[in-house]
């Protein structure tokens, strides 16, 4: 099966390279694209039973491992 893992700064929490990108938008007369954040995606193959304890055991590595759960939001896919 294939995972994925979407991680980004959870809305509250500033966000300096989202900051970074939509001042180098401006520059390049891009006004109309405003609130960027910027986060990170991480994909995998796993073997599991099924898709349940596959989102079970990605789920353990996100929050041990892959996700600052304090300052970031993560969603889970598999396929």
């Amino acid at each position: 099966m294939k995972a994925r893992v979407f991680i980004r700064l959870k809305s509250e929490v500033l966000d300096p390279q989202g900051q970074a990108i939509e001042s180098a938008l401006k520059n390049l007369n891009e006004n109309n694209i405003k609130n960027i954040r910027q986060g990170k995606l991480i994909e995998m193959d796993i073997e599991a039973k099924n898709v349940e304890e596959a989102k079970k055991s990605i789920e353990n590595i996100t929050v041990k491992l892959l996700a600052n759960t304090v300052i970031e939001d993560y969603k889970i896919e598999i396929e």
